[in-house]
């Protein structure tokens, strides 16, 4: 996992050329798909921070808050709430715009950077009804090939309580203007770290 190192010490911006996006999607043949996703989510402006462990995740999150100058937290998971309290980080479950919402992940999708959720993370909630902040915490070990294989996952690990609705962030600029009009109206974008242990 050295390489997912290199990628947190260096700085990809997003390339606003459409031309560019396309020559450097051939340039991610042979990649691992660790390496992949990772290139491709910084690439979408996706905030990414590697954490060798649980220590280096908490003062990554401590600088996020401290960064964004957030005093509290949107948070559903029991885990993360632990997590939050260990940190000294206040917390709710009511949904407020202005705060951030820390959550789980699914499955992280390689040929394309973006994040699935499912019911289990976001209750009732649609994606377009959180917050435009988003800080996520995910495994290595979630990161599939592709949305097939991201979809097949979760029902392998739920096969009793499949997750009834599941979903992606697949852009993190929030208001950005969209060229391609398969993606007009699409309100999933938001700005998001990835914590990934």
């Amino acid at each position: 996992m050295n390489f997912l190192k290199k990628f947190y010490e260096s700085k990809i911006k997003p390339s606003l050329n459409k031309d560019v996006d396309e020559d450097k999607n051939e340039s991610f043949d042979g990649m691992s798909i660790d390496e992949k996703f990772v290139k491709k989510f910084i690439h979408k402006g996706g905030k990414f921070l590697y954490c060798s462990d649980i220590e280096e995740a908490e003062t990554n999150l401590v600088q996020i808050l401290q960064e964004n100058q957030w005093n509290n937290v949107i948070c559903f998971d029991t885990y993360l709430q632990e997590f939050l309290s260990k940190i000294k980080s206040a917390k709710t479950e009511k949904m407020i715009s202005n705060l951030p919402f820390f959550t789980k992940s699914e499955a992280l999708i390689s040929n394309d950077g973006s994040i699935m959720f499912s019911s289990k993370q976001l209750r009732d909630k649609k994606l377009k009804e959180l917050p435009k902040n988003l800080i996520v915490f995910a495994k290595t070990s979630q990161i599939s090939k592709d949305t097939r294989d991201g979809i097949s996952g979760i029902r392998n690990r739920s096969e009793k309580n499949s997750p009834t609705i599941i979903s992606s962030v697949k852009d993190y600029i929030p208001n950005k203007t969209e060229d391609d009009f398969m993606s007009y109206g699409n309100t999933n974008s938001k700005n998001l770290y990835l914590l990934l242990l």
